[in-house]
């Protein structure tokens, strides 16, 4: 259930990498206040639309179904940090409530909170009952906190529910490429592009994984069929730069959480320039 996106250059190379893929990619065809889903964004919400919500949401803040569509308004409107404000105190007024708990949990993953993204979406299902969109997002949190195999565990599991899957395996995928297992985070990569629901980010993740191995003309015959050959190129160059560097999984840690953190740019080639 990913979104189509068609980005003017990856978002990172990392194409927004696991956060984007764990979150975003997640939108359910319900409406939030009865999925807790506020993954996609979906279109470009207006200025009066979110101050109509925030209205409402002010009139009766108890009003749960006003509360997540607020929440899902300020998203829209790339308001993340607004968004997980609000959903927070939906979840304190709503403690057992899962669907709020799963889209509090995800919007913490998306804000870059991860451990207490953790403690909020291990109560967001239970084991009888499992949500294969909250065991991609508990997976998200524990890959950005570097614990690799846990979250390889979490999405394995969501793909028991949820078999082939993009969002999932691209998720998995860039797990393995941050375990710096390039072998298994090609494979998977290309089960999730060859998958009917695969968009350009998906894609661009194997792109990834293909020039890390240095099979740059592969790598670049990807990324054109989402961007023109001028786009393609460029974000080569900076991939080759990056491999090139001898510290590069450090630069590679360091541009995967540069997309995670709140308010990066879309549009931005990766910098391969390490942090640190």
């Amino acid at each position: 259930m990913t979104t189509a996106h068609r980005p003017a250059r990856m978002r990172g190379l990392l194409a927004g990498a696991i956060v984007a893929l764990g979150v975003a990619g997640c939108q359910s065809s319900r409406g939030p206040e009865t999925t807790g889903s506020i993954g996609s964004a979906g279109p470009a919400i207006e200025r009066q639309q979110v101050d109509g919500l925030a209205a409402r949401y002010a009139e009766n803040p108890n009003d749960l179904a006003a509360a997540m569509r607020y929440a899902q308004a300020l998203r829209a409107s790339d308001q993340k940090t607004q968004a997980t404000a609000v959903l927070q105190q939906a979840a304190l007024r709503n403690p057992r409530n899962q669907a709020v708990l799963g889209a509090y949990g995800k919007s913490l993953v998306e804000v870059g909170r991860f451990q207490e993204a953790q403690e909020v979406l291990q109560n967001a299902h239970t084991p009888s009952q499992p949500d294969w969109r909250i065991l991609s997002a508990q997976g998200s949190a524990a890959d950005q906190m570097g614990d690799h195999a846990r979250a390889q565990g979490f999405y394995e599991a969501a793909l028991k529910i949820r078999p082939n899957e993009p969002s999932i395996l691209s998720n998995l995928g860039l797990s393995y490429m941050l375990a710096r297992q390039l072998d298994p985070a090609e494979t998977v990569l290309r089960r999730a592009a060859e998958q009917p629901g695969a968009d350009a980010r998906v894609r661009a993740n194997l792109a990834m994984a293909l020039g890390l191995k240095g099979r740059f003309p592969e790598a670049e015959a990807v990324l054109r069929k989402d961007m023109s050959p001028a786009e393609a190129e460029a974000n080569i160059a900076s991939l080759r730069a990056l491999v090139a560097q001898p510290n590069r999984w450090k630069a590679i840690e360091a541009a995967d959480k540069a997309a995670a953190k709140p308010g990066k740019a879309a549009g931005a080639p990766l910098s391969p320039t390490p942090r640190g």
